[in-house]
């Protein structure tokens, strides 16, 4: 298992549009991926768990990546989270 680490930069948080971009990214993977926040986790593969998180500025998420192409899986999220939020 992979796990990414990241504080949201992005003064709007996670919102629609790069959350439903991080979706697209994440069902590219075979892996289970999931994004956790205060104790909430959630499928980086739906839009809904996501956006449910009310991830915010300042607040730091966790992905975790398992399976068979998690590393791939990772440093593609990781890059993603960096460009995007």
């Amino acid at each position: 298992m992979k796990v990414v680490e990241y504080t949201v930069t992005d003064e709007l948080g996670i919102h629609a549009r790069p959350a439903g971009m991080l979706v697209k990214l994440a069902q590219g993977f075979a892996s289970k991926i999931d994004i956790i926040k205060g104790g909430k986790k959630a499928n980086l593969k739906g839009i809904i768990g996501i956006m449910s998180l009310g991830v915010k500025q300042g607040e730091t998420v966790s992905i975790e990546v398992d399976g068979e192409d998690e590393d791939a899986a990772a440093a593609g999220i990781e890059a993603f989270l960096k460009e995007n939020l």
